[in-house]
């Protein structure tokens, strides 16, 4: 491998299978850490992530990183098709905090670039295709390193808070709206509504089949605290909120996300997202919960940012998405 740094003791593997994954998983949960990402994945989770991806070859798109045999950090990149019509080539280099400003991410950027690129050729020449890469609140030496690669920030999101879960509004239900229990037989209406409501979204992806599997097998897959509303047999909308365990514990705190807010076009500007929000909140609220979290495109088409600070939540956290187009040979 090119320009690797005279440091004795490091070397740059391939992977070595699901006997990996515990080490990848310390090395990127201290990662995100010092990033200021806080949020935390049990192993299983990561593992059922890893074992479930598209458009991913995991004896060729991941790069692993030793010091002395013992991992410090590892690379990983992949590709999705942009419903909007573009290509996207995702990367990132998750590294032990102390191992930073050494060089070594240096290298595992131009590794990821040089493997995309590969993949790249591959596809069709007329369609748009860009390097991405999602950047922490904090991620300083890895936004600067991006930067100086020629990469521009060209989209923020927000992880908002309601920072309590008093006062919450009691909100009618539009007109011929229903919330119904869920049940198995509800699952596939309410993954192929969710694929039509985000369709709107920026860059979101063209779903996967496999995806679908991946999602009820989920950590967050917790039906019992989803607001699901029907309009006769067919879904409207939905909050599809889950609590993380691990990460409360972790974190010593009591969140729950009230995410995934999809609504259909059709039923759209009738206040069926505020009336769904707020049943959501006294779910988690009902759990035991003392706060709500739920991440946002701040440029999000239907205005989700303000209804979501009129529903009592704040800016908590500044994410951004860097990118720079890849150039072919």
């Amino acid at each position: 491998m090119d320009n690797m740094p005279d440091i004795p003791g490091l070397c740059f593997r391939s992977f070595n299978g699901s006997v990996d994954y515990p080490e990848m998983l310390r090395v990127v949960t201290a990662s995100d850490k010092d990033d200021g990402d806080e949020e935390v994945s049990p192993l299983d989770e990561f593992t059922l992530y890893y074992n479930n991806l598209s458009n991913f070859d995991p004896e060729k798109d991941f790069l692993l990183v030793e010091m002395e045999g013992q991992l410090i950090g590892y690379s990983r990149v992949w590709w999705d098709k942009i419903q909007d019509g573009w290509i996207n080539y995702g990367l990132f280099a998750a590294m032990i905090p102390e191992w930073r400003n050494k060089g070594i991410r240096e290298v595992m950027l131009v590794w990821c670039e040089d493997r995309l690129k590969q993949i790249a050729r591959t596809h069709d020449p007329a369609i748009s295709k860009f390097y991405v890469s999602w950047i922490p609140p904090e991620a300083k030496e890895w936004e600067g390193l991006l930067s100086s690669s020629g990469y521009e920030p060209i989209r923020y999101s927000f992880l908002m808070v309601r920072p309590d879960l008093e006062n919450i509004p009691d909100l009618p239900l539009p007109e011929g709206i229903e919330i119904r229990p869920v049940t198995p037989d509800h699952y596939r209406a309410i993954w192929e509504a969710s694929r039509e409501a985000f369709s709107d979204e920026w860059g979101e992806p063209e779903w996967q089949e496999e995806w679908y599997d991946r999602w009820l097998k989920s950590y967050y897959f917790q039906p019992k605290l989803w607001q699901i509303a029907w309009a006769g047999d067919e879904v409207a909308g939905m909050v599809r909120s889950y609590i993380s365990k691990v990460e409360n514990e972790e974190l010593n705190r009591k969140w729950g996300y009230t995410e995934n807010i999809g609504i259909r076009r059709p039923y759209r500007g009738k206040g069926l997202a505020k009336a769904l929000i707020a049943r959501s909140l006294q779910i988690v609220k009902d759990e035991g919960m003392e706060q709500a979290a739920l991440g946002v495109d701040a440029e999000n088409p239907s205005g989700a940012l303000h209804l979501y600070k009129f529903m009592g939540f704040e800016e908590y956290q500044k994410w951004m998405t860097y990118r720079k187009p890849v150039e072919l040979d």
